[in-house]
């Protein structure tokens, strides 16, 4: 089993997958579309990505305000969730992604990674720190 982690943004979405003993998450790509509400060729590329990879969940991250409130981009996130279910016809969890983006920066920065590099980066890593903290949570509640 593996489990695909979705960053989802106004025009990208970072993309992450599992190792099938659920122990790391690596990032895979960045999907890119012109206009936010054009999804049909974002949803096609994770439902092949999803089947290539044998995924059997996603995970996706839920943008909650740093008061635990919720705002515009929750509604379009969870609209996305439910276009994913549809088109997929994997389960999908949201999973609270505050400040995953500026860790993922964090993370780029200490690697060496160049200021004018890490737009390209950031969302894939943004993913993988998503579904990490998911996949560390799961095998914590399994102890």
């Amino acid at each position: 089993m593996k489990i695909m982690g979705l960053d989802y943004g106004s025009v990208t979405v970072g993309v992450a997958i599992s190792d099938s003993m659920l122990l790391t998450a690596q990032p895979v790509e960045v999907i890119k579309r012109k206009r936010e509400d054009k999804l049909r060729q974002t949803l096609a590329r994770i439902e092949q990505l999803a089947a290539e990879n044998e995924v059997e969940r996603i995970v996706l991250g839920f943008p909650k305000n740093m008061n635990n409130s919720e705002g515009e981009r929750v509604q379009r996130t969870k609209e996305f969730m439910d276009k994913l279910i549809a088109r997929t016809g994997l389960e999908v969890v949201l999973w609270d992604e505050r400040l995953s983006t500026v860790s993922a920066m964090d993370v780029l920065k200490e690697a060496g990674v160049r200021r004018e590099n890490r737009k390209e980066y950031v969302d894939k890593m943004a993913a993988s720190l998503i579904l990490q903290g998911y996949l560390d949570s799961i095998r914590d509640t399994d102890r």
